[in-house]
Order: C-alpha cells, then structure tokens, then sequence
C-alpha cells in the first residue's frame, strides 16, 4: 500500500489528474493506488476521461484532456513514453506539468520507476522538483495548395514509405532554400526530445533537451553523403514528395495521412511547449547511460 511521505501537508499543485496505459498489466490496481496516495497527500483527484472508460474507473471524477486548462495544476502518467506522448500532444500550452512514471523499462520521459513513488512523488507535489520545459513540431499536410491536416509532435515527424514498396523521392527546402533531393526509405524530422528515438537509430546525433536546434535525419538513404543535420529553432522546413509508393507521414508515430505525390509537408518548431517535471536527483546523462549501456565512469570520480 502507498502512503504519503511526512510532508504531505505541504503541496504545490491541489488539482492532479491520472493517465494510464490501458494495455499495461496490472495498470487499473496500480493507478488505484497511485490515486490513494494523491489523495492522502491532500489533493483533489481526477481520472482522465479515456483512461476512466478504458479501465472503467468510476471512484474519482472524470477530466477529459482538452478541459485540463485552468482546471488541473499537474498531470502523473502511469505507464511509458509512447503514453506521455500522447497526452503531452493533447494538453501541449496549457501550462499544466506532468510527470512521468513507467511501469517497467525506464523511459526517457517517464523516469519514476513505480516503486519509488513513495518517496517521489510526495516531494514533487510538495514543490520540490526539477522543470524542464520541451519543444514541439507543428506540421502542416498540403495538397493541391490546401491543408488536409495539421498535427504536433514531441518526438519527430516522419515522412516514409510502407514496408512494401520501394523508396521514396523527397525534395527538401529550409527556409525558401532549396537543400536537396534525396532518394531513401525517409525523412526524419526530430525534436531534441526525439533525437533518442527514431532519429537515434537512423543514425542521427543525441541532442540535449535544452538544445534550441530541429534535426533531419534521412533513412536509409540512396546516397551515403545524405546526412543527418541539426537546424536553427526557427527553421521552416517544407518537404515535397516527388515520387514514391504508400508515403506516409506519422507525428510521434501515432497518427498518420497517407501522403501522394506532390503533397508537401511543412514543419516548423510550435510556439507551444510542454514542461516535464523530475525528481531533484534526475540527470539526463544518467538516463542515457542506463537506457544506451554506456559504460559507467569508475566511483572515483
């Protein structure tokens, strides 16, 4: 059972809402106590709608995402990164924080393992903790001259072709500049968060969180001098498709449009952000080290 720590009388955030993984094992039981502990530490609780249905929580009140605003002072995600993002994209600009605890692997964003909640979260909730505020992508579709869709990303947006059919022909332009024609399976278009995710096995550079740049990163290009480069914040970057089978283009890889030739895709950095908030011992190289199997330094030093 989870118990609040000794300074639970102390809070900077009264109004926390609970997202969860639905398809984690054992999710319903977890989140349940991670909401006793909450309210112990003299919270009000709220259960975000989808996750309310999904696991069919009727014990709290019910949020949905898009009415957090003014209404909720933090977000606790229980679950991995692929479940931060999402809710991340959702409440992006409303200056609501989250916090992130997985329920397994560590995560890069969700970095509170679950059985160190405990002692934790009482301490965040209490005002002691880390911000750290993130950038997001802002992409547009366009067909024919008009937008047929616009989405964010926290991670990256990715144009690429299906499994089954061969490359892709992109054409890319950087701010009215034309930069080049590339012949590949992609293109990656990355955040500082991002850069540990897809971009990282297409072979692109780790950027530090804080790092005000957007990254490109081709997949598996024809060429082998396309190579992955870091942009200034406030680059545009407008992607065409030339030629190509089955293009599509996901955000976070959790939404897609499927793509023809002649679409064009415009991505710039978001005037919205999202702040994560960790605990004061957090550290990114830390994170990386566990996560990448960098071989520690000796404890000498």
């Amino acid at each position: 059972m989870l118990s609040p720590s000794p300074n639970s009388s102390k809070k900077a955030f009264s109004r926390v809402a609970l997202v969860g993984k639905f398809q984690a094992d054992g999710i319903d039981e977890h989140l349940r106590e991670l909401a006793k502990l909450v309210s112990r530490l003299g919270c009000e609780v709220f259960i975000e709608a989808s996750t309310a249905t999904q696991l069919n929580i009727k014990d709290y009140p019910i949020k949905a995402a898009e009415d957090f605003a003014g209404a909720i002072d933090l977000v606790v995600v229980l679950g991995g990164d692929g479940t931060m993002l999402g809710i991340a994209r959702q409440i992006a600009g409303s200056q609501v924080p989250l916090v992130g605890i997985n329920m397994g692997r560590l995560g890069y964003m969700t970095d509170i393992p679950f059985q160190s909640v405990q002692d934790t979260l009482p301490k965040i909730i209490a005002g002691d903790y880390e911000a750290d505020t993130r950038t997001l992508l802002d992409a547009a579709v366009i067909r024919a001259n008009k937008e047929i869709n616009h989405a964010l990303a926290l991670n990256d947006v990715v144009v690429n072709r299906s499994g089954i059919s061969g490359m892709v022909e992109l054409a890319v332009h950087v701010n009215g500049s034309f930069m080049y024609n590339q012949r590949s399976d992609g293109l990656i278009v990355s955040t500082p968060t991002g850069s540990t995710a897809y971009a990282l096995s297409a072979g692109g550079p780790i950027l530090h969180p804080h790092v005000a740049g957007i990254l490109l990163a081709p997949i598996a290009p024809h060429s082998l001098s396309n190579r992955p480069i870091v942009l200034p914040q406030d680059s545009i970057t407008i992607i065409e498709v030339i030629n190509g089978l089955d293009v599509i283009v996901n955000f976070d890889m959790q939404s897609q449009t499927n793509l023809q030739s002649g679409d064009k895709i415009e991505v710039r950095q978001s005037k919205k952000t999202i702040t994560f908030l960790h605990p004061r011992s957090h550290s990114d190289y830390k994170t990386l080290r566990e996560k990448l199997h960098w071989n520690e330094y000796p404890s000498t030093f």
